[in-house]
């Protein structure tokens, strides 16, 4: 797929109505030094309850990703039953989704009552050419990390999400980010410039 529009986002791993990612609603525990069963709080998402976690999910998706934006979903879209992941994408206001399939999005890969009319495109994987034809930046979309990729020696980005990480742990070898989520300080999409300055400003020189 090419595209020439300015403002192309990405994320992923929005997990919208899991209890379990929640620190006010997991049963997730692990036992401390003492034995104790603890939350493991670097495990989870700060918010008391599931709707409050919803309620920041979809307005900081809303407050930067605009109508006639285009954003890159790279799957694990929402849980809590099948009915979640139309409810979820009505509150998104970008006309523009296409969502790239992840291990949880089992009813969308199955296309249950044509949920995939939902999205712009539902794929596996999805090659991106972004910028003008002097420029063009290749990104490699994926859910799941790889460690080598086609054009990974000329520059191309490998783009993915299901790690949940956070700081440097995003970064792989080469051209390589964990875009989810919850590894964007302001728990929100990335902007696809952003994504390139991150890169460029940890001395990758851009495609």
């Amino acid at each position: 797929m090419k595209l020439v529009e300015k403002n192309i986002w990405l994320t992923s791993d929005t997990h919208w109505g899991h209890a379990g990612i929640c620190r006010g609603a997991t049963h997730w525990r692990s036992a401390d030094e003492n034995g104790d069963k603890q939350i493991p709080l670097d495990a989870v998402r700060d918010f008391d309850t599931v709707d409050d976690m919803n309620e920041a999910i979809v307005e900081n998706i809303n407050d930067c990703v605009k109508e006639n934006d285009t954003l890159f979903h790279l799957g694990d879209w929402s849980f809590d039953g099948f009915e979640s992941i139309e409810e979820f994408r009505r509150k998104i206001n970008c006309k523009n989704i296409h969502l790239i399939l992840g291990n949880h999005d089992h009813h969308i890969k199955n296309n249950k009552r044509n949920i995939r009319s939902l999205f712009s495109s539902v794929d596996n994987y999805q090659e991106l050419m972004w910028g003008s034809n002097k420029k063009n930046k290749k990104l490699m979309l994926f859910h799941y990390p790889i460690i080598s990729w086609e054009h990974m020696g000329r520059g191309a980005y490998m783009l993915h999400g299901h790690q949940h990480l956070k700081g440097d742990l995003r970064f792989g070898d080469g051209r390589r980010m964990d875009v989810g989520i919850d590894g964007n300080p302001e728990f929100r999409p990335y902007h696809i410039d952003e994504i390139i300055g991150i890169f460029k400003d940890k001395g990758e020189t851009p495609a």
